[in-house]
């Protein structure tokens, strides 16, 4: 086999491109990419990843309320917690709640991924997050609006920002379908 106008064999990511041409289409081609240590992967769409996220977003959310309305219930009109208490510790939950709920996210797989069939995974080598699960969750739910305000920002003015990402969300199925058809 090789490569269009060339006498060379393909790369592992011009024959993982080429086989998901011919299998998926354009659309998907154009997502495959390779780990830093060259292994072919299937990218999670842009739909996928912001359905992944935002379901993550409403179940922090969701739990930062129930953690508010218990310490209101605490709080119980000056006879229980001090109104500053109260408010530092609701201000902690927007932290502690997307900790906890990224010892979910170890393997990749909070309830956002599932329901979209995607997972997080290192970027050097795809393999699992780990107990780091629990940061990413924490940059996803709370600052990850923080910084895409900066990069819309940046982008309106035109400056740019620099910088690689540790993990990426990949297509579970297809890349799976991908390294099965013995493209690794």
């Amino acid at each position: 086999m090789s490569v269009r106008g060339f006498d060379r064999p393909p790369t592992r990511l011009e024959a993982a491109k080429a086989y998901a041409e011919q299998v998926w289409g354009t659309g998907s081609a154009k997502r495959v990419a390779t780990f830093d240590n060259g292994i072919p992967y299937v990218r999670a769409g842009v739909v996928a990843r912001f359905l992944t996220w935002f379901v993550d977003a409403v179940v922090c959310l969701f739990g930062v309320g129930v953690c508010v309305v218990a310490l209101a219930l605490l709080h119980d009109g000056g006879q229980g917690l001090s109104i500053d208490a109260v408010a530092v510790l609701a201000i902690a939950s927007c932290f502690v709640v997307p900790m906890l709920y990224g010892l979910c996210y170890g393997n990749g797989r909070a309830l956002g991924a599932v329901l979209t069939g995607t997972q997080l995974v290192r970027a050097r080598d795809g393999g699992r997050i780990g107990l780091k699960g629990c940061w990413a969750m924490v940059v996803r739910t709370v600052f990850m609006p923080i910084v895409f305000g900066i990069v819309v920002l940046s982008a309106a003015t035109g400056l740019g920002v620099a910088g690689s990402l540790a993990r990426t969300s990949i297509d579970r199925a297809a890349t799976r379908h991908l390294h099965a058809a013995g493209i690794r």
